[in-house]
């Protein structure tokens, strides 16, 4: 199905920027969302949010800012950051089966922000960082349970490559 804003949506209120400082309380509020949502598909495989979580995020991100082949993208609706990407372009991963790739490690829109085309546009920004940093390739994980992103991602073009399977000891 394809995706179509709502009437009276105005795609231009939304702007895609790098992240800065300033931003990181509320991208690390979204990384615990993330956190939160994976914990909530499969709590034996996903670790919960802790009240630190946001911070930790936060102070996590902070440190891939001056990596030269890393972004943080934030997304923006009227001042307010409501969605957030984190991908950078690796090398040679020999556990992963891969040579150098670009990594989407991390794209999240505020659950009132969703399915108004946010996480779209933080998509195809951070693609194109990657493929003006030279990666050949992005790769990615999405949670088994969440249709949505999957969707997002084979609607541009990625396929499924991998399954991780989860056995409890």
């Amino acid at each position: 199905m394809e995706y179509s804003p709502p009437t009276g949506f105005m795609p231009n209120e939304i702007h895609i920027r790098r992240a800065t400082t300033a931003d990181l309380s509320e991208v690390g509020r979204l990384g615990a969302l993330l956190v939160k949502t994976h914990h909530a598909f499969d709590p034996k495989r996903f670790m919960a949010a802790t009240p630190q979580t946001p911070a930790g995020y936060a102070a996590f991100l902070k440190t891939q800012f001056d990596e030269p082949n890393t972004t943080v993208l934030v997304a923006e609706d009227r001042g307010d950051v409501v969605g957030y990407s984190y991908a950078a372009v690796e090398g040679v991963d020999y556990m992963s089966l891969r040579g150098p790739a670009g990594v989407l490690h991390d794209l999240v829109v505020a659950l009132e922000h969703r399915h108004r085309g946010i996480g779209r546009r933080l998509l195809e920004e951070t693609l194109a960082f990657l493929e003006a940093h030279g990666a050949p390739r992005v790769v990615l994980s999405t949670a088994e349970q969440n249709g949505d992103a999957q969707r997002l991602f084979a609607s541009v073009g990625f396929r499924r490559t991998m399954v991780e399977m989860t056995r409890e000891l």
